[in-house]
């Protein structure tokens, strides 16, 4: 039996900042040495933005430079290449967030070859396997390393799914798929008997045989399916090639690459970010971006790219952002949509299956065609009752986040369905918020049964006359793992404090009301037509009161995609924003990923968002608040944290 022997040292990554610095002065702990580990442990902490510029063996130098505990940042470059770590040991829910590959190849790159956590995030640890990282849950395994004993893989893999074992066994997901994915077909036997819901179906529609696999779709089990779709922005477009040629040599064969879609969405703005010209990145941005397009132009992939090459004239900006864009032109219902980003499930909203993978996964199925997952259960969210007049799709995803069920990681891997009668008070906009988010949920993905919304949506935005199907929809009597009835008339205006998207509060038990510098409206989440039709109502109520964004704050507006800037343009709304002293931005992922303005640049300055995460660091050294868009406008007027009501009355 092959084993994997451990003979460097050990990480734990405590929640006593001083006891990490002790370890990386060369002082070994022991787990009861080691105190409470930080649970949350985010890939924007493992890998912030400001080294995702690097997409090969030199992340090595930087895992762990955005750890944050006790109020400091105490690991620093080469720490753990130099410290001669070879096992990290982090808290609950390791790895949340951004689909990143960047994270596990850096701990990798560094020398780490096992994480140990109580919980892991569904992507980080798929990413995990697919390089040869191992993870593991069982702690008992850290006496024993420390003793010198070597692990025996068979130990490490055998609670893990039969697919994720032997991709491990075979050292990652490429070495598999070259030894074990000559052939795949489609699965041609009848769908399942019985209820399912809306997700086993399309699945069904999708599941494919390869040499290890036999497309079953029983809960827990590693398969692949096909996807009708597959995209990739230019963070991970760079490492997917520099994979692939290392793997199988140039030119490749893509499979369908029709199907394929390349999206330049982060970055445009990072001439006008602090961090990327302080930290003298613009030049490995440039390197992203052109072997971003390189690949494009290559293999003759649709890139949705910068708006100064299609718009002549605009000098910034870009298209739009991916898992927007694919909501308004690409994914339909009953697909299967895979990106690579955390936030694909956006497209959710539409009724089909979307879904993050990481950049090894994304590699894998541009040349397969097979997209690996583990087979997911479902979570019925049934949203009851009326949504009160200035409550959102935001406010809602806000509450469930609280939850402490939910906290704890109840939600991880698995599919949230959102259902129940106030689905119908919410438009396919607001509906891609509750699914978009389901990455901070810890989701597998979000997903909506298409119904005559939906067929709306598709006409007014794509003008397709979309015929929905009897079997578009879940099943009376389907399995779920579990229930969660909300009540969304005792909803209101929510906030998430700063450092997690879970720590959601009501505004009103607020009673300190932070006074803000910035305030942000933007993103996947919150940079759609409705998201503008909630700035402008606020906002243009402002302007005819003679009211403006306070001289000690900045507003920042980003459309979410170009269909976005015409909309507000169509419909007069930049002269309202203009009036009120916001500062408009083409569309970009921009500050939600810390790649533009409206980002913070100091540790004091405080920021109210309409993003969809505020882990530490993730869009500047500040703290971030997350919040609805009319409340992210209206505390930009009164300067502090306000909901529209209250601004309402503040000024009646």
């Amino acid at each position: 039996m092959a084993s994997l022997t451990l003979t460097g040292r050990i990480l734990f990554l405590s929640t006593d900042p001083d006891l990490v610095q002790r370890q990386l002065e060369g002082h070994d702990l022991t787990l009861a040495t080691a105190g409470a580990l930080r649970d949350d442990i985010s890939t924007d902490e493992i890998t912030p933005v400001s080294v995702l510029t690097r997409f090969d063996e030199r992340l090595g130098a930087v895992p762990y430079v955005g750890f944050h505990t006790g109020e400091r940042n105490p690991i620093g470059q080469n720490a753990v290449r130099d410290g001669k770590f070879c096992v990290t040991v982090g808290g609950n829910r390791y790895g949340k967030g951004s689909s990143r590959e960047h994270s596990p190849l850096a701990e990798y790159s560094a020398g780490i070859r096992l994480v140990i956590a109580h919980s892991f995030e569904r992507i980080y640890r798929q990413n995990a396997d697919n390089l040869g990282l191992f993870t593991s849950t069982d702690f008992g395994l850290i006496e024993r390393i420390q003793r010198g004993e070597a692990i025996d893989i068979e130990e490490l893999v055998g609670s893990r799914d039969a697919l994720a074992a032997a991709i491990l066994r075979n050292g990652g997901l490429l070495r598999y798929g070259a030894a074990h994915m000559k052939e795949i077909v489609p699965v041609s036997a009848e769908p399942s008997s019985g209820p399912r819901t809306l997700t086993q179906k399309i699945l069904e529609r999708h599941a494919l045989k390869t040499e290890g696999t036999d497309g079953t779709l029983a809960p827990g089990s590693g398969t692949f399916v096909r996807a009708d779709w597959r995209f990739i922005h230019e963070y991970y477009t760079g490492m997917a090639a520099h994979m692939l040629h290392k793997t199988f040599g140039r030119p490749l064969t893509l499979h369908q690459p029709e199907t394929i879609l390349a999206f330049e969405d982060h970055l445009s703005y990072s001439h006008k970010s602090e961090l990327h010209i302080r930290n003298g990145l613009l030049p490995n941005v440039r390197e992203l971006s052109s072997a971003h397009r390189q690949f494009a132009r290559d293999y003759g992939l649709v890139n949705h790219g910068y708006l100064n090459e299609r718009d002549g004239g605009i000098e910034e900006g870009s298209e739009g952002i991916s898992h927007a864009m694919m909501a308004e032109q690409y994914a339909l219902p009953g697909q299967v949509v895979v990106g690579t980003d955390s936030h694909t499930p956006h497209s959710g909203a539409l009724g089909c299956v979307a879904f993050g993978v990481g950049t090894t996964d994304m590699s894998n199925a541009f040349v397969t065609g097979a997209v690996r997952l583990t087979v997911p259960q479902s979570l019925r969210v049934n949203l009851n009752g009326r949504v009160p007049a200035g409550v959102t799709a935001k406010d809602i995803v806000l509450h469930l986040l609280a939850d402490p069920g939910i906290r704890k990681g109840s939600g991880v891997g698995k599919v949230f369905e959102f259902a129940g009668p106030a689905i119908a008070d919410l438009t396919t906009d607001e509906r891609t918020t509750l699914t978009n988010m389901t990455a901070e949920l810890g989701g597998f993905t979000g997903i909506v049964a298409p119904d005559q919304e939906t067929v709306r949506f598709l006409k007014e935005r794509r003008g397709i006359d979309f015929v929905l199907e009897p079997w578009m929809c879940s099943d009376d009597g389907a399995a779920y793992a579990a229930v969660i009835d909300i009540d969304c008339s005792g909803i209101t205006p929510m906030l998430a404090a700063p450092g997690d998207p879970g720590n959601g509060v009501p505004l009103s038990a607020l009673s300190e009301r932070p006074a803000v510098d910035i305030a942000y409206g933007g993103s996947c989440t919150a940079g759609k037509r409705e998201d503008f039709d909630h700035y402008h109502e606020v906002l243009s109520w402002a302007a005819a009161r003679g009211l403006s964004v306070p001289s000690n704050v900045q507003l920042f507006l980003q459309f979410g995609t170009s269909d976005v800037r015409d909309y507000c343009v169509a419909r007069g709304y930049l002269k309202a924003f203009e009036q009120v002293g916001a500062v408009l931005l083409q569309p970009a992922c921009g500050a939600c990923a810390n790649c533009g303005p409206g980002s913070s640049t100091e540790s004091s300055q405080v920021t109210i968002s309409a993003i969809n995460r505020n882990f530490n660091g993730r869009s500047g050294p500040g703290k971030v608040w997350l919040a609805s868009p009319p409340t992210v406008a209206a505390s930009a007027i009164a300067g502090k944290v306000t909901s529209f009501d209250e601004l309402q009355r503040i000024y009646a």
